[in-house]
């Protein structure tokens, strides 16, 4: 049974459709990760399921509880934020306490629970940071804080609107393992919002991308990235070139020069190269020639800046190159090809 079900919704702002006609199936015990650039609805779509942003039509339902038109503490949500949004002049006991305490849960169970979340989200030792003020906490700490907040009040669903983008590189990323871990042992259905493509996909049983208020396309985080439904989602999707073609009957001309091809697509096309599929001088069905003008060392790889007729292509590679001559190796399945919007 899906945790979380939103049927044909959507949200206007003025002139602005913030989303449209929007229908989703977010699995129950699972994380779903919504992606998209700023702008794309993501956020709207967030709020719109915690019941901070009425919709103008469309149902949404947790569980077999169709939640619509109910008030945002009667749907059994918990939303972590961007900013932490802690309270400064709370001690991280009250910050977290406080959802229980409003709740009038007794004293006993609100101290117990407190510190069994705060012990849950791995924040050190419990008994001396429950006494600080968030203020002297590091980021990382505070979003802990923020996240044991959402936890103790055992919401059916979690909901993190891009909750480690204030974070550094280091943090983020050993944040976004924990979180993970975390909604696995506790079962939580779990939306997480993200423009980090990367996070997305490192975290995600289920991503959904979104462009200017509308799905894209939902499904496993593999099959997203592997099998873009089209030139936005491809785009998105990796460091890519987008370069305009011409498709013909077995072949696709790029910049005067002839790939096979066996599309259904003819005329003026776009085809979207992913720099991570592509080879340097590497023998392969298809190749492109072109003239190699920039390498950039990115620690891992370095990205190679190829340029083919008008266009420069990035292809990543293990090995530095100097400038020159090159083969850019074009394997079927990176090949993608889309109709010329």
């Amino acid at each position: 049974m899906p945790g979380v079900v939103v049927d044909g919704i959507s949200k206007r702002y003025g002139v602005v459709n913030a989303l449209t006609d929007v229908s989703l199936a977010f699995p129950d015990g699972r994380l779903t990760a919504i992606l998209g650039p700023s702008g794309c609805g993501k956020t709207t779509l967030l709020r719109s399921i915690a019941g901070f942003v009425r919709v103008d039509a469309g149902r949404i339902r947790i569980g077999a509880d169709d939640v619509t038109t109910a008030a945002p503490q009667a749907r059994s949500t918990a939303m972590v934020f961007q900013s932490y949004a802690l309270w400064p002049h709370m001690t991280v006991f009250d910050n977290v306490a406080y959802g229980l305490r409003l709740a009038r849960r007794p004293r006993d169970e609100v101290r117990r629970r407190t510190f069994e979340a705060l012990r849950l989200v791995e924040i050190g030792d419990a008994e001396a940071i429950a006494r600080r003020k968030p203020s002297a906490l590091s980021g990382g700490q505070q979003q802990r804080v923020a996240l044991a907040r959402a936890l103790v009040v055992e919401p059916r669903v979690l909901l993190l609107d891009e909750p480690l983008s204030n974070l550094d590189a280091k943090v983020r990323q050993r944040l976004r393992v924990e979180i993970r871990r975390l909604q696995r042992r506790v079962g939580l259905t779990a939306i997480y919002v993200t423009h980090d493509q990367e996070e997305a996909l490192a975290i995600a049983d289920h991503v959904v991308l979104m462009n200017a208020g509308a799905v894209v396309q939902a499904g496993a985080p593999e099959d997203v990235y592997r099998r873009p439904a089209d030139a936005f989602a491809a785009d998105f999707l990796g460091v890519t070139t987008r370069v305009s073609a011409h498709a013909e009957a077995g072949t696709l001309r790029i910049a005067g020069q002839a790939l096979p091809y066996t599309g259904p697509l003819r005329g003026p096309v776009l085809a979207v190269l992913r720099s991570s599929d592509l080879r340097l001088d590497a023998p392969a069905r298809a190749t492109l020639a072109g003239e190699l003008e920039e390498s950039l060392f990115l620690g891992a790889h370095y990205r190679h800046y190829v340029r083919v007729g008008d266009t420069l292509v990035m292809v990543d590679s293990p090995e530095a190159r100097a400038p020159g001559r090159v083969t850019l190796a074009v394997p079927d399945e990176a090949l993608r090809v889309y109709p010329n919007a």
